[in-house]
């Protein structure tokens, strides 16, 4: 871990006020009252360390890529040095690096193994060197780095948080098998531990699956994250009788429909404490859940869980509830029952700060609960049911605040997609055609830089959100609306479709089908997890790009997809900043994940983020 990553909180803080008073310039004065208030909220997160990773780009080249922390001050350079073959560290830069971070070096042997570790530079001083990352000799020329696992069944689902404390990002993998279990991994792929769901995960119906079931339909039932803010991030996991944990005990108890929370010591997989969850709607047996991580208060992680049942008569009950972990006790800090209420959901859970007030709201597709848990705002009286996938970010950055967009499942009134304000829930547009249609995908991203601010896209065409207009006509040839992926370095946003990563040309567009494929992961070994997708996506190493991640068709390693492109841009990595950090927690129906400012073509400077590690 690098010295510099924590002695520099203090003046960042300083710096990170004056940068947010000015971007509150542009706003309206509601809007600058509440980023007032949110500069009083400085949340804790990672202290992650520079993720130096090196991949071979050619047959001549490495491309070395390292984070920007969120509170680096501004103008910190970099150099850059290599090892060969074990020997003495060697600068490969003539000055400083003050732009992208990232180096391609072409005068390395590739014959022999070369380290690679960076120092930041700070007022013309050089820092202490970040840990080292060796690409191997005569490696693959491949966009990858490759994990190795145990032998074992099919991988649904990754998480990634620091088990260990090394700043670094660590793994948590499923195994699809019956029963379940779930493994964890050091950065390097060392094994740490395994948990066993026991017999019943055994029923894994993905509507109405055993009580200590994860990871069917939109359900997980698992996360890690840091929870007490000690620097080493425990797993969060729904157990019930016969779950078996890392060092051996076993949970048991009468009911099997029975469920708690659990608690785990990340380097162990030994339970620390439970929380019973709560049993309103235990007439109706188990509930699945999926989990996700936000700052309700401002400053403190909590879990949030999603939960549902099916009642006899086919509807289904849905509860909401968070806890905090102590470092000793798990406590629960509320529950929300929808009981008769009005507000419709969908397949995958948002938690962001959706009013600016640096404390974050947990967003359905079709309502939003305040951080207390109560409703701040439902859409059912605007017409939207239920439906697969939404987004919210800034996607229209000359508006305050952010916006939201999602899609309609068989809407009697034949809404197909619709586009709202984040934290009040006004409606801003709606697409309506005549008939109903089951809209399954939808998409948010800047993939056109004629027009300002993001597009929006179901299956009816590519919209400029803010001026809710196509800019390609035909719309037939509109990108496929699966996952977003910044990858080749410039501002707008490349496309993941079905294991290919894919750029849409707006002065040269190709119907759907048949984008121009930057790469194809079935190339190097990957097979597609559920949904045709990868098992995770994040900003896990290297610059601000984002890594995605497979397994290889046996099970025993995961295929992490990181890029071997050059970019002059420079942002802090997204791992720190607050809204894509707890996108990066959850799961459901795999869908993009944005941070909270609009990083796209034209960007302004991003304030940088409030918070301290």
């Amino acid at each position: 871990m690098e010295t510099f990553t924590r002695v520099r909180v203090a003046g960042a803080v300083v710096g990170l006020l004056a940068a947010s008073a000015a971007f509150a310039l542009n706003t309206t004065t509601t809007h600058a009252q509440e980023l007032v208030t949110a500069q009083q909220t400085v949340r804790p997160m990672e202290d992650l360390g520079r993720g130096v990773v090196a991949v071979r780009s050619s047959a001549t080249s490495v491309l070395v890529s390292w984070r920007l922390l969120g509170l680096d001050p501004s103008g910190t350079g970099f150099n850059v040095y290599r090892s060969t073959a074990g020997g003495a560290w060697t600068k490969l830069n003539a000055a400083a690096l003050t732009g992208g971070t990232n180096y391609t070096d072409s005068t390395a042997n590739l014959s022999q193994a070369n380290a690679y570790r960076v120092t930041a530079v700070v007022n013309g001083a050089e820092q202490s060197p970040s840990a080292a990352f060796t690409l191997s000799a005569n490696h693959a020329e491949e966009p990858i780095v490759r994990i190795p696992l145990r032998d074992g069944g099919p991988v649904k689902f990754t998480w990634t948080g620091d088990l260990d404390g090394d700043g670094a990002y660590d793994y948590v993998v499923d195994r699809q098998t019956s029963p379940q279990s779930i493994e964890a991994y050091k950065s390097d792929g060392t094994f740490l531990w395994e948990v066993d769901l026991g017999p019943n995960s055994t029923n894994q119906d993905n509507i109405e699956p055993g009580s200590a079931t994860i990871d069917v339909g939109h359900n997980d039932g698992v996360t890690v994250y840091d929870f007490n803010m000690d620097g080493r991030a425990e797993v969060a996991l729904k157990i019930a009788d016969g779950v078996t944990f890392g060092d051996g005990a076993t949970w048991t108890h009468a009911d099997d429909n029975r469920q708690w929370m659990a608690i785990l010591d990340g380097q162990t997989g030994a339970l620390r404490n439970y929380s019973a969850v709560p049993t309103d709607y235990l007439a109706d047996g188990p509930m699945a859940a999926r989990f996700g991580v936000g700052y309700l208060d401002g400053v403190t992680p909590s879990l949030v869980a999603f939960m549902k049942n099916r009642k006899d008569d086919g509807s289904f009950n849905l509860m909401i509830a968070a806890w905090n972990w102590s470092g000793q006790n798990l406590t629960q800090k509320w529950k929300w029952l929808r009981g008769s209420t009005d507000a419709p959901d969908g397949h995958n859970t948002r938690i962001v700060d959706v009013n600016g007030d640096g404390k974050d709201e947990v967003a359905e597709i079709g309502f939003v609960l305040n951080g207390d848990g109560t409703l701040r705002y439902s859409l059912a009286s605007q017409g939207i049911i239920h439906g697969d996938r939404f987004h919210i970010a800034d996607i229209d950055p000359a508006r305050p605040g952010l916006e939201g967009y999602g899609v309609q499942q068989n809407n009697p009134s034949g809404l197909r997609e619709y586009y709202y304000d984040a934290s009040t829930g006004q409606m801003i547009w709606k697409h309506t055609l005549s008939g109903t249609a089951d809209v399954g995908r939808g998409m948010a991203g800047d993939v056109d830089p004629r027009f300002p601010g993001m597009e929006v896209w179901s299956f009816d065409g590519l919209y400029n959100a803010s001026q809710n207009r196509l800019t390609e006509p035909d719309t037939s040839l509109r990108p496929w609306p699966q996952l977003g992926l910044w990858w080749d370095g410039d501002l707008t946003m490349e496309l993941l479709n079905a294991g290919k990563i894919e750029e849409w040309d707006p002065l040269n567009p190709t119907p759907t089908g048949s984008l121009p494929r930057i790469e194809s992961t079935w190339n190097y070994g990957a097979v597609t997890a559920a949904q045709s997708g990868p098992t995770l996506v994040g900003d896990l190493f290297g610059d601000w790009r984002e890594e995605v991640v497979y397994t290889n068709a046996a099970y025993n390693q995961l295929i992490v997809f990181t890029t071997d492109k050059p970019t002059t841009t420079r942002l802090y990595t997204l791992a720190h900043n607050p809204a894509y950090r707890n996108a990066m927690t959850l799961h459901g129906y795999m869908q993009s994940h944005h941070t909270d400012y609009f990083l796209g073509s034209g960007m302004a400077t991003p304030p940088a983020p409030r918070i301290t590690y």
